[in-house]
C-alpha cells in the first residue's frame, strides 16, 4: 500500500497488524456505540467561517499547555495495552511523539514502565493516574512519575468501573498474558499490594472515586493536575475550586457511557463557564487536522488523539506516530491558511457555524 495520505489510510494498514480480539478492543466502544459515533459526527457537523484577502504567508501553529510551548495543539491521550499492537509499546510512541515535539500522556495501565519510557522519550511526558483504594500504590506510582519527569498528573475519573464493552466480551478478551509494567513489583520500594499480587487484575480498583480523591492527591504532589473525563460545567467548576490545572472534556473515547454526549458538544458549555481560568483540552473524534481547529475555536486549549496514533504505532512503529502527527499537523496549517487565521491564538467561536 501506498503512505497513507490522511489519518484514515492508517486505519487499514494497522488492521493487518493486529490480532481480531486486540483490534477489536483498540477500535470499539461501549455497547451501540453511539457515543463513539457521535464523537466523529460532532465534528463532521461543525463547519467552518473563512476569511479571504488576509496575509497568511506566515502561520505559527504553536501553543502552550501548562506553561510548556507545543509545536502545535496536539498531545497523545493515554491508551493502554500498547503492546498489543507493537513490540515496544509505549517506549515507541514515546519515540514518535519525540520526534515531532508532541506531549505523551502515559496510561497506568502501560505495558511498559513509566522509567523505560521516560528514558525512551524526548518530548514532554504526562501521568495518567488510574486511582485504587490502596493509597500506598497511588503514592508510588505519582513518586515515580515525579522522579522521572513527568510534568503533570492526568487523574482520569470516568472509568471507575469498566464500561460494557461488547465487542470484547464477544471475544472473550483476556489481558493474562499481558504484563502491565507500571505495576508489577520493580524494587524494594513497591508496596505491598504489589508484591503480593500474581496479576494486575488482582489489585482493588478504587470505584468510590470523589473530589475527596482530588484533594488527597493534590497534597501528595506539587506536579499540575488535570482531570480527564468530564463533560458538563458543573464538574468543570468543581474542578476549578479544587484548584485543578487543567481538564480534558473527555468520555472516554466511547468506551465507557454510551449516550453520553460528544465531546465536541459538550466543549462550549464548559469553555464558556471557565473561561480563561483553567486550561481545557479535549479528546475523542479527532482525525483531521480542521477537527483541531474547529476544537481550539470553541475553546480547547489543546486536542488530544488516541485511535489514531495507536493505527501508526501497529503499522509503523515510531515512524507512524510520528507520520500520524505530521499529517494532522500539515492538515491544521493549510485549514489555518485556508480560514485567512495567521496564529491560533485567533481561533475564537467566530469562525464556527453549527446548525441550530
Amino acid at each position: 500500500m501506498n503512505e497513507p495520505v490522511n489519518v484514515f489510510e492508517f486505519e487499514a494498514i494497522a488492521r493487518a497488524h493486529v490480532e481480531l480480539s486486540a483490534w477489536d478492543y483498540i477500535i470499539g466502544g461501549a455497547e451501540d456505540e453511539i457515543t463513539l459515533r457521535e464523537n466523529r459526527a460532532a465534528f463532521e457537523r461543525t463547519f467552518l467561517r473563512p476569511r479571504y484577502l488576509v496575509d497568511v504567508s506566515q502561520r505559527d501553529l504553536s501553543t502552550t499547555i501548562l506553561g510548556t510551548k507545543i509545536p502545535l495543539p496536539l498531545m497523545l491521550a493515554p491508551t493502554g495495552y500498547q503492546t498489543l499492537s507493537h513490540p515496544e509499546g509505549e517506549c515507541e510512541t514515546a519515540r514518535g511523539a519525540g520526534a515531532m515535539g508532541v506531549p505523551m500522556l502515559l496510561s497506568t495501565v502501560s505495558t511498559r514502565a513509566m522509567e523505560d519510557v521516560a528514558r525512551a522519550a524526548t518530548g514532554p511526558l504526562w501521568f495518567q493516574l488510574y486511582m485504587m483504594q490502596d493509597e500506598g500504590v497511588n503514592e508510588w506510582l505519582v513518586r515515580r512519575a515525579e522522579r522521572n519527569g513527568f510534568r503533570a498528573i492526568v487523574f482520569t475519573v470516568d472509568a471507575m468501573v469498566t464500561g460494557n464493552r461488547e465487542r470484547d466480551r464477544r471475544n472473550r478478551l483476556s489481558f493474562a498474558n499481558v504484563h502491565v509494567e507500571n505495576l508489577l513489583a520493580r524494587n524494594e520500594d513497591a508496596p505491598a499490594t504489589i508484591i503480593n499480587a500474581t496479576h494486575y487484575n488482582d489489585l482493588p480498583w478504587k470505584e468510590n472515586l470523589t473530589w475527596r480523591d482530588v484533594e488527597w492527591l493534590r497534597a501528595k504532589t506539587k506536579l499540575p493536575i488535570v482531570i480527564k473525563g468530564l463533560l458538563t460545567r458543573e464538574d468543570a467548576h468543581i474542578a476549578l475550586e479544587h484548584e485543578c490545572a487543567g481538564i480534558v472534556v473527555s468520555n472516554h473515547g466511547g468506551r465507557q457511557l454510551d449516550g453520553a454526549l460528544a465531546t465536541l458538544d459538550a466543549l462550549p458549555d464548559i469553555a464558556d463557564w471557565c473561561g480563561d481560568e483553567i486550561e481545557i483540552y479535549l479528546d475523542g473524534g479527532v482525525r483531521r487536522g480542521a477537527d483541531i481547529l474547529k476544537a481550539v475555536a470553541l475553546g480547547a486549549r489543546a486536542v488530544c488523539i488516541g485511535r489514531p496514533y495507536v493505527w501508526g504505532l501497529a503499522a509503523d512503529g515510531a515512524r507512524g506516530v510520528a507520520r500520524v502527527i505530521e499529517l494532522l499537523r500539515d492538515e491544521l496549517d493549510l485549514a489555518m491558511a485556508l480560514m485567512g487565521i495567521k496564529n491560533v491564538a485567533e481561533l475564537d467561536a467566530r469562525v464556527i457555524w453549527r446548525r441550530g
